[in-house]
């Protein structure tokens, strides 16, 4: 785990020349850089609230050098007992009926140089309608820096899959076969062995060990000077030597190199989802704006009864909204930069939509010589082409833009035919004539 923190943070660096403090130090950087990013819109933030709590809760646990220890398991299994006995005393609350562990529950257990290790017990995680205890369960047991998976047999398929889950994450994680007292030494050691077979491509065997959290009272039977027999109930003390030293090896030469680490891969999936949410963010105020500059741009044709002139005048309107989505993709574009951009997509839609353009001229043309019905007629049909062509304008500057004010590879006019051919021309201009028409009647 030590060489991927490495890998991570320091490509190409020798184990000589990196220290294990360097890990916190650099990863405290890290996180902090990420909760005060002034560049994350508020609506980000407030839609990630949970995990920028979160992660504000890991800075502290980094700041104050803990390393989090999780058990996980399905109901009954003994977690709360496991940690009870690692700790020498009753913290974690134990019951006869399952379920007992409702929330999450930490508990300090002991000193690592200078920091300390926490003890934290989860719900089960095949609860009757306790899904949102499963879900905390796998949540708290995800984020903790080393988790203790239970079991008391052989796996069950569902507990499988959730130690799969767990090792696929890239934390460190020992499975524990606890009431081992429930068996025999052989029994025991048999299996303990199928466990490491059937685990093997999952965990080393080492990380495979039984233990025995709170063994069941042994009867003893005596006889008194009489020679008669008396039965006697005696407590037997945990066994959980493997599961200590085996735990307490790791802690020592790699919890906070694990701390440091956890504390990096959960930084790098919130970074990713900040980048995913701001896209997500950005595409909707995006289509919202050309939206707005769609409906003003139709409105403004239809109504304007002068011939041809009204395009041009409706022209400004797309400068408009190119620098308003410039601004929403963190852009300041100049009218100048604008008119540029614009003469850039035009040529490409003249080139692929002729006929189109053809047709808008003409509606405007006709516009002085209908009347009536046919006039009103005329208008709405313009002013929705000229609703479809703002929508065709919008959508490829805000490709432009989302693309880091880049065609990419794919040039301008593959952009353009590849944003006409995902495009449904006919509902759109459907939509278009709704719109206007609800609006006209309005009027």
């Amino acid at each position: 785990m030590q060489s991927v923190l490495r890998n991570w943070l320091y490509p190409g660096e020798t184990r000589a020349r990196i220290k294990p403090e360097q890990h916190l130090l650099d990863a405290h950087r890290n996180i902090r850089e990420l909760m005060e990013d002034t560049s994350i819109p508020a609506s980000v933030r407030a839609e990630l609230s949970s995990e920028f709590e979160e992660i504000e809760s890991i800075s502290n646990k980094l700041r104050n050098g803990e390393i989090h220890i999780a058990v996980f398991g399905r109901v009954g299994v003994g977690k709360s007992s496991l940690l009870n006995a690692l700790l020498h005393k009753k913290a974690f609350s134990t019951s006869p009926l399952h379920g007992e562990t409702r929330m999450e529950e930490r508990e300090q257990w002991r000193s690592v140089r200078e920091g300390h290790a926490v003890l934290i017990d989860t719900p089960g995680i095949d609860e009757l309608e306790g899904a949102e205890r499963e879900a905390l369960a796998r949540r708290v047991s995800g984020r903790a820096d080393v988790t203790l998976m239970l079991c008391d047999s052989d796996l069950t398929q569902p507990e499988y899959r959730a130690l799969e889950q767990l090792c696929s994450v890239q934390r460190t994680v020992l499975l524990v076969l606890n009431k081992s007292d429930r068996y025999s030494r052989q029994e025991c050691e048999l299996l303990l062995n199928r466990l490491k077979e059937r685990c093997r491509a999952l965990l080393p065997p080492e990380r495979i060990v039984s233990a025995s959290s709170d063994p069941r009272p042994q009867t003893v039977i005596s006889q008194d000077s009489l020679g008669r027999e008396q039965e006697t109930r005696r407590e037997v003390p945990p066994d959980i030597a493997s599961l200590r030293d085996t735990l307490w090896a790791i802690l020592e030469n790699e919890g906070h190199a694990l701390s440091a680490l956890n504390a990096a891969i959960f930084a790098s999936q919130l970074d990713e989802q900040v980048a995913t949410r701001i896209v997500e963010a950005r595409k909707s105020v995006a289509e919202k704006i050309i939206r707005n500059y769609c409906i003003g741009k139709g409105m403004l044709v239809a109504l304007n009864p002068v011939p041809v002139t009204d395009l041009l005048a409706a022209a400004g309107s797309d400068v408009a909204m190119v620098i308003h989505l410039g601004e929403v993709y963190g852009f300041k574009l100049s009218r100048r930069e604008a008119t540029k951009l614009l003469f850039t997509i035009s040529a490409q839609l003249v080139a692929l939509m002729g006929a189109y353009w053809g047709m808008n001229l003409i509606s405007s043309a006709l516009k002085t010589v209908s009347a009536g019905l046919s006039t009103a007629l005329t208008a709405t049909a313009q002013g929705a082409l000229a609703w479809y062509a703002t929508y065709l304008t919008g959508n490829m500057a805000q490709t432009w833009f989302s693309r880091g004010k880049s065609w990419g590879k794919a040039g301008p006019r593959n952009t353009a035919r590849s944003i006409l051919a995902s495009l449904d021309r006919d509902s759109l201009l459907q939509t278009a004539r709704e719109d206007l028409v609800s609006r006209l009647k309005g009027r």
